[in-house]
Protein backbone atom coordinates (compact mmCIF):
# COMPACT_ATOMS: atom_id res chain seq x y z
CA UNK A 1 0.00 0.00 0.00
CA UNK A 2 1.41 3.66 -0.75
CA UNK A 3 -0.09 6.59 0.76
CA UNK A 4 0.15 9.91 -0.36
CA UNK A 5 -0.96 13.09 0.93
CA UNK A 6 -1.85 16.54 -0.66
CA UNK A 7 -2.49 19.79 0.38
CA UNK A 8 -4.94 21.89 -2.83
CA UNK A 9 -5.42 25.50 -1.82
CA UNK A 10 -8.52 25.64 -4.74
CA UNK A 11 -11.54 24.09 -6.20
CA UNK A 12 -9.35 23.99 -9.86
CA UNK A 13 -6.39 22.27 -7.83
CA UNK A 14 -8.36 19.43 -6.16
CA UNK A 15 -10.15 18.85 -9.55
CA UNK A 16 -6.82 19.38 -11.14
CA UNK A 17 -5.31 16.05 -8.59
CA UNK A 18 -8.33 13.79 -9.69
CA UNK A 19 -7.48 14.78 -13.20
CA UNK A 20 -3.88 13.71 -12.91
CA UNK A 21 -5.49 10.52 -10.54
CA UNK A 22 -8.06 9.81 -13.45
CA UNK A 23 -5.13 9.48 -16.03
CA UNK A 24 -3.34 6.62 -14.15
CA UNK A 25 -6.63 4.58 -13.71
CA UNK A 26 -7.02 1.23 -15.79
CA UNK A 27 -10.48 -0.40 -16.36
CA UNK A 28 -11.59 -2.60 -13.27
CA UNK A 29 -10.34 0.17 -10.68
CA UNK A 30 -12.60 1.19 -7.87
CA UNK A 31 -11.88 4.23 -6.06
CA UNK A 32 -13.46 4.55 -3.11
CA UNK A 33 -13.82 9.08 -1.64
CA UNK A 34 -14.95 9.79 1.92
CA UNK A 35 -15.26 12.88 3.56
CA UNK A 36 -17.77 15.36 5.24
CA UNK A 37 -20.15 17.10 3.35
CA UNK A 38 -18.59 19.47 1.24
CA UNK A 39 -15.49 18.86 1.70
CA UNK A 40 -15.05 18.18 -2.55
CA UNK A 41 -15.77 14.58 -3.47
CA UNK A 42 -17.84 15.64 -6.19
CA UNK A 43 -14.69 17.74 -7.72
CA UNK A 44 -12.74 15.34 -7.28
CA UNK A 45 -14.78 13.16 -9.50
CA UNK A 46 -14.77 15.96 -11.95
CA UNK A 47 -11.42 15.38 -12.30
CA UNK A 48 -11.19 12.35 -12.81
CA UNK A 49 -13.40 12.25 -15.36
CA UNK A 50 -11.51 14.55 -17.32
CA UNK A 51 -8.65 12.60 -16.81
CA UNK A 52 -10.21 9.58 -18.27
CA UNK A 53 -11.41 11.82 -20.92
CA UNK A 54 -15.02 12.39 -20.19
CA UNK A 55 -16.33 15.93 -19.82
CA UNK A 56 -16.38 16.94 -16.44
CA UNK A 57 -19.17 19.76 -16.95
CA UNK A 58 -21.28 16.67 -17.23
CA UNK A 59 -20.38 15.75 -13.38
CA UNK A 60 -23.05 16.09 -10.83
CA UNK A 61 -23.53 14.49 -7.38
CA UNK A 62 -25.30 11.17 -8.33
CA UNK A 63 -27.09 11.29 -4.84
CA UNK A 64 -30.75 10.74 -5.96
CA UNK A 65 -29.75 8.59 -8.97
CA UNK A 66 -27.46 6.71 -7.00
CA UNK A 67 -24.99 6.22 -9.93
CA UNK A 68 -24.15 7.85 -13.14
CA UNK A 69 -22.03 7.49 -16.15
CA UNK A 70 -19.87 9.36 -18.12
CA UNK A 71 -18.77 8.20 -21.57
CA UNK A 72 -14.77 8.48 -22.22
CA UNK A 73 -11.57 6.82 -23.23
CA UNK A 74 -12.90 4.49 -19.97
CA UNK A 75 -16.01 4.67 -19.15
CA UNK A 76 -16.88 6.37 -15.10
CA UNK A 77 -19.52 5.13 -13.32
CA UNK A 78 -20.05 7.82 -10.17
CA UNK A 79 -21.83 6.65 -7.46
CA UNK A 80 -22.90 8.04 -4.10
CA UNK A 81 -24.10 6.41 -1.23
CA UNK A 82 -24.86 8.82 1.30
CA UNK A 83 -28.72 8.09 0.79
CA UNK A 84 -28.60 4.08 1.87
CA UNK A 85 -26.97 1.73 4.56
CA UNK A 86 -24.53 -0.53 3.79
CA UNK A 87 -26.02 -3.47 3.59
CA UNK A 88 -28.08 -1.78 0.45
CA UNK A 89 -24.59 -0.83 -0.71
CA UNK A 90 -23.11 -3.69 -0.81
CA UNK A 91 -25.93 -5.35 -2.67
CA UNK A 92 -25.89 -2.31 -5.70
CA UNK A 93 -22.62 -4.98 -6.82
CA UNK A 94 -20.70 -1.62 -8.10
CA UNK A 95 -17.28 -3.93 -8.19
CA UNK A 96 -19.25 -5.73 -11.27
CA UNK A 97 -20.81 -2.55 -12.51
CA UNK A 98 -17.49 -1.38 -13.24
CA UNK A 99 -15.16 -4.46 -14.91
CA UNK A 100 -15.28 -2.42 -18.16
CA UNK A 101 -14.53 0.87 -17.02
CA UNK A 102 -13.75 2.87 -13.52
CA UNK A 103 -16.62 3.14 -10.31
CA UNK A 104 -16.02 6.00 -8.15
CA UNK A 105 -17.90 5.76 -5.04
CA UNK A 106 -18.91 8.59 -2.82
CA UNK A 107 -18.70 7.76 0.99
CA UNK A 108 -17.19 4.40 -0.03
CA UNK A 109 -17.13 3.72 4.14
CA UNK A 110 -20.48 2.69 3.57
CA UNK A 111 -19.74 -0.65 1.66
CA UNK A 112 -19.28 -3.52 4.33
CA UNK A 113 -16.95 -5.54 2.07
CA UNK A 114 -15.28 -2.81 0.35
CA UNK A 115 -13.91 -4.59 -3.44
CA UNK A 116 -10.08 -6.00 -3.00
CA UNK A 117 -7.63 -3.44 -4.57
CA UNK A 118 -9.97 -0.44 -4.13
CA UNK A 119 -7.98 2.97 -4.08
CA UNK A 120 -8.91 4.75 -1.19
CA UNK A 121 -9.27 8.62 -0.95
CA UNK A 122 -10.38 10.66 2.28
CA UNK A 123 -10.60 14.39 1.41
CA UNK A 124 -10.17 16.62 4.48
CA UNK A 125 -11.53 20.03 4.72
CA UNK A 126 -8.50 22.40 6.27
CA UNK A 127 -11.16 25.83 5.69
CA UNK A 128 -11.87 27.96 2.98
CA UNK A 129 -10.89 26.17 -0.16
CA UNK A 130 -8.07 24.32 1.26
CA UNK A 131 -7.92 20.57 0.94
CA UNK A 132 -6.06 17.57 2.89
CA UNK A 133 -6.45 15.22 -0.02
CA UNK A 134 -5.11 11.57 1.32
CA UNK A 135 -4.98 8.91 -2.25
CA UNK A 136 -4.13 5.40 -0.44
CA UNK A 137 -2.97 2.93 -3.22
CA UNK A 138 -2.57 -0.87 -3.21
CA UNK A 139 0.39 -0.43 -5.90
CA UNK A 140 3.13 1.25 -5.71
CA UNK A 141 3.32 3.28 -9.10
CA UNK A 142 1.27 6.33 -7.49
CA UNK A 143 4.04 8.38 -7.07
CA UNK A 144 3.02 10.64 -10.90
CA UNK A 145 -0.48 10.79 -8.98
CA UNK A 146 0.76 14.09 -6.86
CA UNK A 147 3.10 15.58 -9.65
CA UNK A 148 2.13 19.39 -9.84
CA UNK A 149 -0.79 19.15 -7.55
CA UNK A 150 1.06 20.70 -4.66
CA UNK A 151 3.66 19.18 -1.86
CA UNK A 152 2.82 15.12 -1.44
CA UNK A 153 4.92 13.24 1.49
CA UNK A 154 5.22 9.64 1.76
Amino acid sequence: MSRHVVETDSEASTVALGASVGRSLAAGTVVLLDGELGAGKTAFVRGMAAGLGASEEDVSSPTFTLVQEYRGRIPLLHADLYRIDGAEADDLGLDELGRDGVVAVEWGAKLARPPAGAIEILIEDLGGDRRRITIDRPDRGSRAIAAGAGPATD
